[in-house]
């Protein structure tokens, strides 16, 4: 079977003193769409070599605070449900969902 590729391409405007003041990424399958403007990213890469996270995190200066709440809470769900089909681990997957409520209660994040 031929090893299938898929590019994803993130593209980072940066305003005249280098933040980023739009953030573009697009893949030949979006449904829908040709690119989206977003105005935060998260993204990381596991470095098995080192067992080191690469990070780079990103977010433009229109991104409100509220919004930067929701797009945490968000992604935090998002990752305990990542964590369980990856690790089968229901129990510790729950421990993480209870943390977003808590997270949302704090951060007054009606949902």
């Amino acid at each position: 079977m031929p090893i299938q590729k898929k590019d994803i391409n993130i593209t980072v405007e940066l305003d005249e003193a280098n933040i980023p003041s739009d953030i573009i990424w697009q893949a030949a399958d979006m449904e829908g769409r040709d690119e989206a403007h977003c105005r935060a990213m998260l993204l990381s890469f596991w470095d098995a070599k080192n067992k080191d996270t690469l990070k780079l995190d990103l977010w433009t200066r229109e991104m409100t605070v509220d919004e930067m709440k929701i797009f945490f809470h968000q992604t935090l769900v998002t990752m305990a449900d990542t964590l369980e089909r990856a690790t089968n681990d229901e129990r510790i997957s729950n421990d993480m969902r209870d943390f977003c409520a808590y997270f949302a209660e704090k951060m007054e994040i009606s949902g």
